[in-house]
């Protein structure tokens, strides 16, 4: 049985409108570098300083630590107003999917490759929170604030784990929209879930290692073991 889902954010449980790959493009361009679709996809789902060194250096450009810092503040300056701009909104069910699986018993996590200064402000505006009785309730967030390193090393997953008192990693289900994503439930030893509400391929999400390839995390609830 499952005891703990955890899932990633934006394109996950959040449609943003694809707004975290166009800061995160347009960042690494402003250093003057050139972003291949294959490389941005690479790279989603990693810590975001992390994923601008990487995207710059395939780009032709090498930048120190102190210049991806910088460009990651203006990734969080870009994000905030397309934010603003296009307000995201939750996953079609993904509300009533939290409530169900808490119901149930099962522990609900976020984990994201965003900082605390991102999500903070993104969950208050969909009325999500740890706090029972504010809204959508949820039993944990995690984020790249938290552990020593980001996907697709499993320490978010853990670290879910631990907020919540779950010791099994079999009895963990993590999803997300992206390749490492998948990997990291999969260095975690939990159930790994790919979902097609990203911009992520079903091809890449299996040949990552899912175990379930799904059109969104609706489809999680009739999976053997989650409810039943």
């Amino acid at each position: 049985m499952i005891r703990l889902a955890a899932f990633d954010i934006a394109g996950t449980t959040v449609d943003d409108g694809g707004a975290v790959y166009d800061a995160l493009r347009r960042c690494v361009e402003e250093l003057g570098a050139g972003v291949a679709d294959a490389d941005l996809a690479q790279w989603m789902g990693t810590d975001k300083v992390t994923a601008i060194e990487n995207l710059a250096r395939l780009g032709g450009v090498d930048v120190d630590r102190a210049a991806a810092l910088t460009a990651f503040a203006r990734f969080q300056e870009i994000l905030a107003d397309e934010y603003r701009s296009r307000p995201p909104r939750p996953i079609p069910g993904t509300e009533e999917l939290f409530a169900r699986l808490r119901a149930a018993g099962v522990e609900v996590a976020l984990t994201t490759g965003f900082d605390r200064t991102v999500v903070d402000p993104l969950l208050r505006s969909l009325g999500w929170s740890e706090r029972e009785g504010a809204g959508v309730v949820l039993d944990a967030v995690i984020t790249t604030d938290d552990v020593p390193a980001g996907r697709p090393a499993p320490y978010m997953i853990f670290r879910a784990m631990e907020a919540t008192g779950v010791v099994d990693t079999a009895a963990v289900l993590a999803a997300g929209d992206t390749a490492v994503d998948v990997r990291a439930a999969r260095n975690a030893g939990a159930v790994s879930v790919g979902v097609l509400t990203g911009q992520t391929p079903a091809s890449t999400l299996a040949d990552n290692g899912a175990d379930h390839v799904l059109a969104s995390v609706v489809e999680i609830a009739s999976l053997p073991g989650v409810l039943d």
